[in-house]
């Protein structure tokens, strides 16, 4: 089979960035569907076993699903090392069905997952395993450079996705178990997807794959040699991660777990405009990093932090400023107790982009030991502070359940995100002091503008206004002013005013052809 050209890595952006922007349009819509059918406490019960499920399989797989991805872009003629990747999947799928099978004999299930019925916690487990696979499929096309192809499928899929979730909706059938199963149905046609692209692109000839126990046993020595040194690292988070949510789930029940939910929800809404470039740059890190092209990944990682992190707080600053607004949105009354968390977890996403950029060249240029050890010492830091902000006040703690794990979550990771940036850009021989001024700069440049467009809104424009229509209109307003204060001073989101120029007479040479 003849294999297909791989996309240049702009066209794979543009691509990625575009189903990331069809996907915002749906996830919001969904958002606003799914939190009111299944109310705070369903909501609430899904958030916690997804997050629950999603920590054991994190462990499990303890970066091997980074270093597959890394090496499978280093060498895409190894049909053998796909083959491998997916036999230990496989393993790990089994693995978490037996814990969960075990846990249920002995009688230690109610101690996992308080006040949760069995059936709804084998459903959290098929779906954490469903993500997790298709998660991979996903990187194998990324890996192959056939992006575009992937990403016509992703989109095919939300739009199928959000019929049947309305469609579940408007005959009053949306439920926990129904949305599972809603859940279970776009992850599998997905995958199925991702196969056939795979398959027809001429990269992986599904046919002819095989594997001797000489490759299997190499294999199983270069992951260890690249994963052992993650193996504390997936351990304490794996500890951290499942006791942050229970330790919600004991002192604040399902409906507390509901707040923080959504306002995770609406976090990760805001990171979807920049995860479409992480794992890019993952790959073109990793294929510079194996010809040892520093130049080239400093060029690179001066020419997009900025910028990623520059989209992404122009949404998260809106965010924290409407955050009212935004919760009657995409959660009604039910949800306006969750105001302060929804409100501090629309930072997180903005070093969130941080992080992962970071973790990209971390996992790219092999220098685990330094990831590991910066997690795990800034997730210990956590523990304390994650018991102090939710424990009740009899047990020395200031009880602000959802609102404090949503804070801890911030500072943490504000903490982590950091300290990652100083060994990268070291790293790169570049000036870590311009990129941690920057931050604060573009958070507080921006935080101005949404809250100045917010109070004109409702002072001079709509005063007494339906709440949805002074919504849109405050979100027109502010991005016309930072449109107006990106062209004064651009250097705040990385760019130049040629930059600017550039992508302007682009767009007009584009419409006028």
């Amino acid at each position: 089979m003849q294999r297909k050209t791989e996309d240049s890595l702009k066209k794979r952006y543009l691509y990625k960035l575009s189903t990331n922007i069809i996907s915002a349009g749906i996830y919001m819509i969904t958002q606003i569907v799914v939190p009111r059918a299944l109310g705070p406490r369903s909501y609430g019960d899904f958030n916690f076993l997804s997050n629950f499920f999603s920590q054991i399989i994190n462990f499990l797989d303890m970066g091997t699903s980074t270093c597959f991805y890394t090496k499978l872009s280093q060498r895409q003629k190894e049909s053998e090392l796909v083959l491998f990747y997916m036999f230990f999947a496989g393993v790990v799928s089994l693995a978490v069905f037996v814990f969960v099978v075990v846990s249920q004999l002995t009688g230690v299930y109610s101690r996992f997952w308080p006040a949760q019925h069995m059936l709804f916690v084998y459903y959290g487990a098929l779906f954490g395993i469903l993500m997790w696979v298709v998660q991979i499929l996903n990187r194998v096309t990324d890996a192959y450079g056939i992006t575009v192809s992937s990403e016509k499928a992703r989109i095919a899929q939300r739009l199928a996705g959000l019929i049947i979730i309305l469609t579940l909706f408007g005959m009053n059938r949306l439920n926990l178990n129904s949305f599972f199963f809603y859940n279970y149905f776009v992850l599998i046609a997905l995958g199925i997807a991702f196969v056939w692209i795979i398959h027809k692109s001429g990269f992986l000839d599904i046919n002819k794959l095989g594997i001797s126990m000489v490759a299997i046993k190499q294999y199983v020595g270069e992951f260890y040699h690249y994963s052992h040194p993650l193996f504390m690292y997936s351990l304490v988070a794996l500890l951290i991660g499942v006791f942050d949510r229970w330790l919600l789930q004991i002192y604040g029940g399902s409906v507390q777990q509901g707040y923080f939910g959504l306002s995770f929800q609406i976090g990760a809404f805001c990171f979807l405009f920049t995860s479409a470039m992480t794992p890019l740059l993952m790959r073109e890190f990793s294929i510079l990093s194996g010809e040892n092209n520093i130049e080239r990944m400093s060029m690179l990682f001066q020419r997009y932090v900025p910028l990623l992190c520059g989209i992404i707080t122009f949404f998260s600053c809106f965010v924290a400023i409407e955050a009212d607004k935004i919760i009657y949105v995409f959660g009604g009354d039910k949800y306006r107790d969750a105001f302060y968390a929804v409100a501090i977890m629309s930072f997180f996403p903005i070093h969130q982009t941080y992080e992962h950029i970071s973790s990209s060249m971390f996992y790219a240029t092999g220098q685990t030991v330094i990831y590991r050890n910066i997690g795990i010492v800034v997730m210990l830091i956590g523990l304390p502070v994650t018991y102090c902000f939710i424990a009740p006040k009899e047990r020395f703690g200031i009880n602000a359940g959802a609102t404090g794990l949503a804070l801890k979550m911030v500072l943490l990771q504000f903490i982590g995100a950091n300290i990652g940036l100083y060994f990268n850009t070291r790293f790169l021989r570049l000036r870590y002091g311009k990129y941690f001024l920057l931050q604060f700069a573009c958070i507080g440049y921006f935080l101005v503008l949404a809250f100045f467009a917010r109070e004109s809104v409702k002072h001079y424009l709509i005063p007494a206004g339906n709440i949805f229509v002074s919504f849109i209109a405050s979100g027109l307003l502010y991005t016309v002013l930072v449109i107006i204060f990106v062209w004064l001073t651009p250097f705040i989101v990385g760019l130049r005013r040629a930059d600017i120029s550039d992508m302007v007479k682009l767009a007009v040479k584009k419409n006028s052809n």
